[in-house]
């Protein structure tokens, strides 16, 4: 019998065609040969052993072993700098100390760049005449910038912060130091002279804004003056020695639509997130390291109206509104006998006595997290904040355990309607793994629905297929659910607009 209750062979029921594992390639003349597969009537069965494999299956199960065999088996080098940069920093290391024996350091530390430039073209000639060097007058400029970042700047560094192409600079130890450009990581051309060079950047880094990094307190963070975020780690904490890790901000400050032109988001989506801003929701910035949950944070300040008071709360200020109207705190680490310390939690309690519009937080990591709902539900409507999170599920699962990490006695149930009843959208940021920047979801929370927190999903991005080039091709797709917040964007009359983006 076969799979559909009819025998095989001329035993079967009058007409019965028979099944295609007994069919057999008619046969012809003498000359000509039978396949051996079943020809093109009749392809070769899954389980047939002599059937040949598949011309399609083959290449690319072929193709991804060899790059799994290729990575295995890959022996990574340390980069070397050669060329005219190694040149240039050889000659720095002789003409630096006597440079320092004929300047005054304080008198130096009062000029600006250009004005110890002039100063300095004549002491660096006589310098290079003693040693008997010879430049031409590229290694000459060259020189003088690479002096003059290593007397007033930060260094090797300052060649890759003044570089608009570099997001992330990545120092692990005098020798290696990695940048992320487009998205993609590689080896930084620089190095430092030994870990007593690179400590004493990391040290003229964090004293800017008044902090200090040694080995009692190894972990500092800090800002620079454009606003960068900067991360350092020292021994015994760092074992390859001093580790700074800077995310760069773009001084041209990011809106949605460009966010849209990028490719992060759909023009729906850019559209529902502008009434979002403008219309005071409660919203919730979900999303990993990297993925650019500031950017959107900033982006989306823009809509907030001019005439409110914006107070932005932040372990390291990195926040940059675009509003005129707006206070930024800072939290303040502990002295050194351990006591001043001024939390995140302090911030937020004192801000609700300076009659803020919104409270805008950096970024929520413990137990504040119940201040910033008890914010959100007292009149504060409006307010933002980015946490750490892969899913707009697993965000509203980290709020409720932040909160239970402090050492507030409230039932789970109690947070979790607090939470459904104070934020009103999570977004939900990502970068892919071709290093661009994608919103892959705009999420509303509804309300509870016994003890779990119910949501509603407006807008999604859909993986489809990846290029030639590794670029990921997807499609932002609107769920066509009717809002639930839609109530709240009818008090500031833009209902029509929100209902048709989200539909």
């Amino acid at each position: 019998m076969t799979a559909f209750g009819r025998k095989n062979g001329p035993g079967g029921m009058p007409g019965a065609r028979p099944s295609f594992g007994v069919a057999r390639p008619m046969k012809g003349g003498e000359g000509r040969r039978a396949p051996e597969s079943g020809g093109e009537q009749f392809p070769p069965l899954p389980g047939d052993n002599a059937a040949a494999p598949s011309e399609t299956a083959a290449p690319n199960k072929s193709d991804a072993l060899t790059r799994l065999a290729d990575r295995a088996n890959a022996v990574h080098q340390q980069t070397e700098i050669g060329g005219f940069e190694a040149s240039v920093h050889k000659i720095k290391e002789q003409v630096l100390p006597r440079l320092l024996e004929r300047v005054d350091p304080e008198a130096a530390a009062t000029l600006t760049k250009d004005e110890l430039s002039e100063e300095f073209r004549p002491i660096i000639m006589e310098v290079l005449a003693e040693l008997k060097v010879t430049l031409n007058r590229r290694e000459q400029f060259a020189l003088e910038k690479v002096l003059i970042d290593e007397l007033l700047g930060f260094g090797p560094l300052e060649e890759l912060l003044n570089d608009p192409d570099v997001s992330d600079i990545m120092v692990n130890g005098p020798d290696q130091t990695y940048i992320e450009k487009k998205g993609k990581l590689v080896v930084a051309p620089i190095k430092f002279r030994d870990e007593q060079h690179l400590f004493q950047i990391a040290q003229r880094i964090v004293n800017q804004v008044g902090r200090r990094v040694d080995q009692t307190t190894p972990l500092a963070d800090a800002r620079l003056k454009d606003g960068s975020r900067v991360n350092v780690i020292v021994p015994p904490l760092s074992l390859r020695g001093t580790a700074i890790s800077i995310r760069k901000f773009s001084e041209k400050p990011i809106t949605i639509d460009m966010l849209r032109d990028f490719g992060s988001m759909s023009d729906k989506m850019a559209t529902a997130l502008k009434i979002a801003g403008a219309c005071r929701m409660n919203i919730v910035i979900s999303g990993g390291t990297g993925s650019g949950k500031t950017t959107m944070l900033n982006a989306l300040s823009k809509m907030i109206d001019p005439g409110e008071r914006v107070l932005t709360i932040e372990d390291a200020a990195e926040l940059r509104l675009q509003q005129p109207h707006w206070l930024p705190l800072e939290t303040r680490p502990p002295n050194l006998e351990g006591q001043g310390a001024i939390t995140i939690g302090d911030l937020v309690k004192n801000a609700l006595r300076m009659r803020p519009d919104r409270i805008i937080l950096g970024e929520i990591r413990g137990a504040e997290c119940f201040d910033l709902l008890a914010a959100m539900n007292t009149g504060h409507d409006g307010s933002m904040c980015t946490l750490h999170a892969n899913s707009p599920r697993e965000c509203l699962g980290r709020m409720e355990n932040m909160i239970l990490m402090g050492d507030i006695k409230i039932p789970k149930e109690a947070i979790s309607r607090q939470i459904a009843e104070s934020v009103d959208l999570i977004v939900q940021v990502k970068r892919l793994r071709d290093g661009s920047r994608r919103t892959t979801n705009v999420t509303e929370v509804i309300g509870m629905e016994g003890d779990v927190i119910v949501t509603q999903e407006l807008f999604k991005f859909e993986y489809l297929d990846e290029s030639e080039d590794g670029k990921i091709l997807g499609e932002f797709r609107s769920s066509g659910l009717r809002p639930y917040t839609l109530e709240k964007a009818r008090q500031f009359g833009f209902d029509q607009a929100y209902l048709e983006a989200c539909l």
